[in-house]
């Protein structure tokens, strides 16, 4: 599994909207990619949930490289490119997803915690506690899905979780979910990935 995201920023008076009206207009495109376990449409509006930015940022589960690649290299992601210039694309190794105890639910919001790995811990014993972390996410009252994954690049651990309601028992940056493409959801390993 493997875990991406890029972010688009945008003015604190940018019109949110031409964002919500791009998804309506786009987002049944990846309905069925190959190799996407799910690409959430997310975005943050400044003010809102403590966000101090308008932000688009779509958060990605892949069930293949290929279909990353397929996706990046292939034509679909260069319409984002013309529309609003190349983001960097984060891309995190999958540690762990669990389906949540509402997986069945439509997801309304979604939460990303990102967290630096120290220097001098035993790695082995932090990639286990981020495991646990999405098994007792998951577990949460409104929990639709969560999933830990982890950048050795830059040694980072993110958390992602989709949530039923606004109110999500998940700490990090909260996101408006726009739509979600699921294609191969049923496919993503559950559970530690090694």
């Amino acid at each position: 599994m493997h875990a991406m995201q890029y972010e688009l920023t945008f003015p604190a008076d940018y019109d949110m909207d031409i964002i919500r009206g791009r998804v309506s207009r786009i987002g049944h495109l990846l309905d069925d990619w190959d190799g996407l376990g799910f690409k959430t449409f997310l975005m943050r509006e400044r003010g809102l949930n403590g966000s101090p930015v308008n932000q688009y940022a779509p958060f990605y589960l892949w069930n293949s490289g290929e279909g990353v690649n397929s996706f990046l290299w292939g034509g679909a992601f260069q319409g984002l490119v013309n529309d609003f210039g190349r983001p960097v694309v984060q891309h995190w190794t999958g540690l762990a997803y669990e389906e949540g105890v509402a997986a069945g639910s439509a997801a309304e919001v979604a939460v990303r915690r990102r967290q630096p790995i120290p220097e001098g811990v035993e790695l082995s014993v932090v990639m286990e506690e981020a495991v646990r972390e999405a098994g007792r996410l998951a577990a949460l009252d409104g929990a639709v899905c969560a999933a830990a994954a982890v950048d050795p690049r830059h040694w980072e651990l993110v958390h992602f979780s989709l949530w039923d309601h606004d109110s999500p028992k998940a700490s990090g940056e909260v996101f408006q979910v726009l739509h979600i493409s699921a294609p191969e959801r049923d496919r993503l390993p559950r559970g530690r990935q090694w």
